[in-house]
């Protein structure tokens, strides 16, 4: 318990100067990103920058991945812009203070190790999925404010500007890592428009991004059953849609840094986050992994950087929105591309021959859903179904019987591999009941009974030699499977003949 509210590790060496640098690109990065998310859910601008601001501050100080960002998502975006269509923004609010109370019960009960039934290939299908997200969804800023497609110079332009901050991106942490090459990049490009009056697209055009603190809002609504039954659907796949983008990004960046956040922590500090982005107007997010990696490719690893681009970010909202605004969206757009480079898997595109034909399929399946509905939570759960299904019929194939002859004339079926639900049907073809002798053994020392199908099929089995006038004797049932066939007897008949000779039951450690 005292390692769960452990907020500080005093003894970790943090590099002030990066961590300030790289919590500082951090807020810049943010501003589109939120300002994008929230007018895709049809609301205000300042929503979602009011969301990046609360989620980062609180996850950042209270999460359990330190360097992890959060913020306004598209995820969420998709979820809620029904929502707001059809009831308004105080829906929105409520909505999200519920799924942060569901997702605090969710840490509290310690649901986050559900996350290690997520197999590696859904993993990489999700970061792929999210980088070709990334990716296609900078292609509009090569189009004017009337959705067109940019033509001549103002594309020449701003091909140039993208191309110029990629390659200061990639370039720069050859010569130096003194300060995060992403910020240089911005403040160059900056430099360039402002010097050269480079006329091209800035935060600006986007949307004004100045306002005030966070005002303190309670959700203007009824509170009543019809109310519940309204916001409570959408407050679930919030919930679970920010908790699966979260653990995953968490996951994601243990592996990048050799280290361990803690789940269950990280999923009680979205939750309170969302309580608190909901009832100080902002429209509710997660963990993203886009700006997340940007954090951790420039070295910050502490709780401090996360907590200076949420500060950042407001004085941003309230003081700087002026100069901000003027930002050049080409330094974002080649920024936000070198992320989308980054995040993608590429080491799997190489695995194509050497994986199973099955994690393939769901590396491919989850990168597809994930690209094309931008459903990540829903891409994640048919990764994980497909893959069950998989291993279910994998396993259903190696269930196999060793059949002998003893001196006595009894016969033994030795069992190897599990008896569930999948493998019922391969396990009852290897009996052969009308030619076997008086008196059966099976044997499930190499085995295991699982489910009600296996304790249904060990009854049909028995049933079908005691019809036959055969003697059945189950031996070496490990004790959770007699505890199955026991808890079995009020529902079906099983019939097991144990015999003194072949009581020798052995749990297998």
């Amino acid at each position: 318990m005292k390692k769960y509210f452990h907020l500080f590790d005093l003894s970790q060496k943090i590099d002030y100067g990066t961590e300030v640098l790289s919590g500082l690109t951090v807020a810049i990065a943010l501003i589109p990103e939120a300002v994008a998310f929230a007018l895709i859910a049809g609301l205000s601008p300042l929503t979602g920058l009011y969301a990046a601001f609360v989620l980062g501050l609180v996850t950042s100080l209270f999460g359990g991945r330190p360097g992890m960002i959060s913020g306004a998502t598209g995820a969420v975006a998709v979820v809620i812009v029904a929502l707001v269509q059809s009831h308004g923004v105080e829906y929105v609010f409520a909505t999200v203070v519920l799924a942060g109370l569901i997702q605090v019960a969710a840490g509290v009960f310690r649901l986050g190790k559900l996350m290690r039934l997520v197999p590696h290939p859904v993993i990489f299908g999700f970061v792929n999925g999210l980088a070709i997200i990334i990716f296609t969804s900078q292609l509009d800023q090569f189009k004017d404010l009337s959705g067109n497609w940019l033509t001549g110079d103002p594309l020449y332009v701003l091909l140039a500007l993208v191309l110029t901050t990629m390659l200061i991106i990639w370039g720069l942490p050859k010569l130096t890592k003194a300060v995060p090459a992403s910020l240089v990049a911005i403040l160059v490009i900056f430099g360039i428009v402002v010097g050269f009056d480079i006329d091209t697209k800035t935060v600006g055009d986007i949307a004004s991004i100045k306002g005030g603190f966070p005002p303190f809002h309670l959700p203007d609504i009824p509170l009543n059953l019809e109310t519940i039954t309204v916001i409570f659907p959408y407050a679930a796949i919030v919930a679970g849609v920010g908790l699966i983008e979260s653990l995953l990004t968490l996951n994601i960046i243990d592996e990048i840094t050799g280290t361990r956040g803690i789940g269950n922590k990280e999923a009680v500090a979205q939750g309170a986050a969302n309580i608190l982005s909901g009832i100080f107007s902002g429209m509710g997010g997660c963990a993203m992994l886009g700006q997340s990696l940007i954090n951790i490719s420039n070295g910050a690893r502490a709780r401090l950087s996360g907590i200076v681009a949420a500060i950042m970010l407001l004085v941003f909202i309230m003081f700087g929105a002026n100069l901000v605004e003027k930002l050049p969206m080409a330094a974002l757009t080649g920024l936000m591309i070198m992320v989308a480079i980054g995040t993608f898997e590429w080491a799997s595109l190489r695995t194509f021959n050497r994986m199973p034909k099955s994690d393939i399929f769901v590396m491919i399946s989850v990168t597809l859903v994930t690209a094309l509905l931008h459903n990540l939570a829903l891409a994640v759960v048919v990764g994980v179904i497909i893959s069950a299904l998989m291993f279910s019929w994998d396993n259903a194939m190696r269930i196999r019987a060793r059949k002998s002859i003893d001196e006595k004339g009894v016969k033994h079926y030795e069992i190897y591999g599990p008896l569930f639900f999948g493998s019922v049907t391969v396990f009852n073809e290897k009996f052969d009941v009308i030619n076997d002798p008086d008196e059966v053994v099976i044997d499930f020392e190499e085995s295991r009974v699982v489910d009600m199908s296996a304790i249904e099929a060990l009854n049909k089995i028995t049933e079908r030699y005691h019809n036959a006038g055969k003697k059945i004797h189950l031996k070496h049932l490990s004790a959770d499977c007699r505890k199955l066939l026991k808890n079995a007897e009020k529902i079906i008949v099983v019939n097991v003949l144990e015999d003194p000779t072949y009581k020798l039951v052995v749990d297998k450690l």
